[in-house]
């Protein structure tokens, strides 16, 4: 086993590098061995790994596909290897977070200010991705944990629920006189609505909201961020949905008017998500076990 790792550490040195000799370089050994190596991988799994070119070599379409599995190994050993260096000292380390615009702006980022004042030294990397994206990235092994909106369900994660968060329509001085009293959603959806594109899990819950009430919604205009939602809704394009507890100021300061519904939609959570076949390093889970600590205080 430990002869099949050397020979798939062989292949990944000369697909990054591109060329026998610069592997040969970088791993301390002769280019008939990383050629031989290669030859060796290539046997063993019945089929051609590299083409030849006048620059160097380049992966066939077999070659290609391996790459990514061993990529995403590679990924898992740093992380092996990071665990242990952090096991004892929250002195060095790194913690990789992928979460959303909105969720990183007024969820993630006042926590993350003040284990960034505790633990100076840990390095911080956030990945601003949807849901979907996050959850994927997580599975590659290129962040630590997610911060998602709930609900989502995936085996081969873990979630835990942190705060709740409830979502509403919002509209500026024009549309106005909607906020006077609650109003049926089949009214709400005459008006021109400004929502997030579909692909965000608070696209899918809102429109899996009005499907429970039999009805579907067909937004005039579609963005990619919140911020911008609550813009085009304070300029008067139409009624956009943000979560109340992020526009709190704007609702207070009267730029915005919460436009309420005889049937609110139900509240959800923001959820950390972890990979169940990954232990968290030192850093990774102490931030992790502060923000899993913020719905009971």
């Amino acid at each position: 086993m430990i002869h099949n790792m050397e020979l798939y550490q062989v292949f990944y040195i000369t697909a990054k590098a591109g060329s026998l000799s610069k592997a040969a370089e970088e791993l301390f050994v002769t280019q008939p061995a990383v050629t031989h190596s290669i030859k060796q991988l290539e046997a063993k799994l019945g089929g051609q790994l590299f083409v030849r070119t006048a620059r160097g070599v380049t992966l066939t379409t077999e070659g290609r596909e391996l790459f990514t599995y061993i990529e995403q190994a590679y990924h898992f050993i740093q992380n092996g290897e990071r665990i242990i260096t952090e096991m004892h000292q929250l002195t060095h380390g790194e913690v990789r977070i992928g979460a959303g615009d909105t969720l990183c702006k007024h969820f993630l980022l006042p926590h993350l200010k003040q284990f960034h004042e505790a633990f100076p030294k840990i390095k911080i990397q956030v990945t601003n991705r949807t849901t979907t994206e996050t959850i994927a990235l997580l599975k590659e092994g290129k962040i630590d944990l997610g911060i998602v909106n709930l609900p989502y369900s995936d085996s081969q994660i873990t979630i835990q629920e942190s705060v709740s968060i409830q979502d509403c329509f919002l509209a500026g001085d024009m549309y106005k006189h909607l906020a006077e009293k609650p109003i049926p959603l089949e009214q709400l959806l005459e008006q021109p609505l400004i929502l997030l594109e579909k692909g965000s899990s608070t696209r899918a819950y809102l429109d899996h909201f009005a499907q429970q009430n039999g009805l579907s919604i067909k937004p005039e205009i579609e963005l990619g961020s919140v911020d911008l939602l609550i813009e085009f809704a304070r300029n008067g394009f139409g009624i956009a949905c943000a979560t109340k507890e992020f526009v709190s100021q704007e609702l207070l300061d009267g730029a915005l008017y919460e436009i309420q519904l005889t049937t609110p939609l139900p509240a959800r959570k923001v959820g950390i998500v972890t990979l169940k076949s990954t232990l968290l390093s030192a850093s990774a889970n102490h931030l992790f076990e502060t923000l899993k600590g913020i719905h009971t205080r």
